[in-house]
């Protein structure tokens, strides 16, 4: 029983670090149809800089605000530059963020040299809890309780505030919208700024977990991150969130108990997902 605990605690973990990544996919896709392959590039460069600022300044907090301020600047220009050309061509959209994806992965090799680089936990989150023969690790709750309180405050924001209210009717009917003197396309800005900036705050709570960082770790939790979309529901939020938890707790038990399978598990949920229910687990037919 205790190493069910500790596995399904190591598996909760990974999912709200996957969740933070698709979140942001989640409301770019959802609320502005774009599907942007650039996300990971967006997440490694939260990594990073995040990194960077916290050996600078040996400031974890500092670290944190530095990833989601690069977050926030790379969605701007992204979505300025790269996605404003080829809004509503989702091949387009395809072509163009795989190519932007690659540029931001070199660059981070160019800016910080193509070597991993290693990152710590603080001294106030490193340790853990012994509770009979169940282990705690601080870091991992710490992550757990930052997934869930990220998921109520923007459920929260769309759902009972003005700004969720605009955002929603822009989705629903964009011309409607600017009829009362909205700009949607800037308001369309800021949502995709907001899901780049979660992606970058789970890169930089990523680096501890794992320890170490590196160029292509945008690319591989970006294919994590769409397989989350997809199982959860093109565009649902909650379903982020549970298809996440679900591929990290798979992730987690299946590495320990059937190793020759863990890399394919996800895959094969996937496709379970798209044979019996195409349309996600959580999005309404039609």
């Amino acid at each position: 029983m205790d190493l069910i605990i500790n596995l399904a605690l190591n598996g909760l973990a990974t999912g709200m670090l996957i969740f933070l990544l698709a979140a942001g996919l989640t409301l770019i896709f959802g609320l502005m149809d774009v599907l942007n392959f650039a996300h990971g590039g967006l997440f490694a460069w939260g990594a990073y800089s995040g990194v960077w600022l916290y050996a600078l300044t040996d400031s974890f907090v500092l670290g944190i605000i530095g990833a989601v301020v690069t977050g926030l600047i790379l969605g701007m220009v992204t979505e300025k530059f790269i996605i404003q050309p080829v809004y509503g061509n989702h091949v387009q959209q395809i072509l163009i963020t795989l190519g932007f994806m690659l540029v931001l992965s070199e660059l981070l090799k160019v800016v910080w040299g193509p070597n991993q680089l290693s990152a710590r936990a603080p001294d106030y989150l490193a340790g853990s809890w012994v509770i009979g023969d169940v282990i705690i690790i601080k870091y991992r709750l710490f992550i757990i309780a930052t997934g869930l309180f990220i998921f109520g405050v923007v459920q929260l924001i769309l759902k009972k505030t003005k700004v969720g209210l605009v955002v929603r009717a822009g989705v629903m009917n964009k011309e409607m919208v600017e009829a009362f003197g909205i700009n949607i396309k800037k308001v369309f800005m800021y949502v995709f700024m907001v899901g780049s900036a979660l992606a970058a705050l789970g890169g930089i709570l990523l680096a501890p977990y794992s320890g170490v960082i590196y160029a292509e770790m945008g690319m591989e939790f970006a294919i994590l991150a769409f397989i989350v979309v997809v199982i959860g529901g093109m565009g649902s939020f909650p379903g982020s969130l549970f298809a996440a938890i679900l591929v990290g707790m798979t992730g987690s038990f299946m590495t320990y108990y059937v190793p020759e399978l863990s890399l394919a598990v996800n895959m094969i949920l996937m496709a379970l997902v798209l044979i019996f229910r195409p349309q996600g687990l959580f999005t309404v037919k039609g």
